[in-house]
């Protein structure tokens, strides 16, 4: 049975790259494997940058081959640059994602550019990506962070969020991704965004990337789903945030996020009860990272059904 939404996991990435203790290869392979199992079916599992600047990813290599072997799993990972997507490729990852920022200021500090520069780059990872051959070839995923809201600039302008959406789809992205990297995001604001882009991209996956800094993570997650997306990212236990944009804490709670969708009938292919285990993976190699989320404190409420289960019965 398909999945009516998809959760995809962003802790091994967007939570660890906040992280100043490194968090050993096998205890990323156990968190991967656990997760998979558990019926999570995309995770992004490094990032491909230069160590000295975020040395959590110096095993990218060895955490990507190990993740291509786990059935079913699709194996994502960030890039910045067409370096980076070069590495990816060689590896064989099955998606990646490049992150450019609506914001200038943003994107100068995150990648050392110019918007315009990264999109001339995203290009040159298109034309890598193609001249593979079709089993080899990676979905290219564009991301457009701080689409709605930015630490350095404030309000960003919706026109500029549809113009670089646009720009990717034409420069030859796969899918979208719509990030609130700083966690400005209310839900009003994300149905203006999401429809705006939605209306100008066809039938082009558009996924979203909510952060839960004020609390209104969820609600933004609805907001978006109304509008018609299917693919979110989340975090085990909360963890993340861009250590370019000062206050942004962590993503949205994984596990919140799957019982929110799972107690509204919303199948997202998930077993709770083995997520929540993930988590000693996380309190063990991180003891002094704070682990946020409802449910893991709450648990289960008495008579709960599964999506799935109740769509059978």
């Amino acid at each position: 049975m398909s999945r009516e939404v998809i959760l995809r996991e962003v802790g091994l990435r967007d939570g660890l790259q906040s992280v100043s203790t490194f968090v050993d290869t096998a205890d990323k392979m156990e968190w991967i494997r656990r997760e998979a199992t558990a019926g999570v079916s995309e995770i992004e599992v490094t990032s491909y940058v230069p160590p000295k600047l975020l040395p959590q990813f110096v095993d990218a290599e060895a955490v990507t081959t190990e993740s291509l072997r786990i059935p079913g799993l699709t194996v994502a990972s960030l890039v910045p640059n067409s370096r980076g997507a070069q590495r990816g490729i060689e590896l064989g990852v099955h998606k990646i994602n490049f992150v450019m920022s609506v914001s200038e200021t943003h994107n100068m500090k995150n990648v050392r550019r110019s918007r315009e520069e990264s999109l001339a780059d995203f290009r040159n990872m298109v034309e890598l990506a193609r001249a593979q051959p079709q089993a080899q070839r990676p979905i290219l995923c564009g991301g457009l962070a701080t689409a709605l809201g930015c630490s350095y600039e404030g309000q960003v302008p919706v026109s500029d969020v549809v113009r670089y959406a646009v720009a990717l789809v034409e420069a030859g992205a796969d899918e979208l991704i719509i990030p609130d990297t700083v966690g400005y995001a209310n839900p009003a604001l994300v149905r203006k965004v999401f429809k705006a882009v939605l209306a100008e991209v066809g039938d082009l996956p558009v996924a979203a990337h909510f952060h839960d800094t004020r609390g209104t993570g969820l609600a933004n997650l609805l907001a978006a789903l109304d509008c018609g997306v299917r693919a979110f990212d989340a975090s085990l236990g909360g963890l993340g945030g861009c250590p370019f944009a000062p206050g942004a804490t962590g993503n949205i709670v994984m596990e919140d996020a799957a019982y929110m969708l799972e107690s509204m009938g919303i199948d997202t292919g998930i077993d709770l009860l083995a997520l929540l285990e993930v988590r000693s993976v996380l309190q063990r190699a991180l003891p002094d990272a704070p682990l946020y989320g409802g449910l893991p404190r709450a648990g289960l409420p008495r008579g709960f059904v599964p999506a799935r289960q109740a769509l059978a019965a």
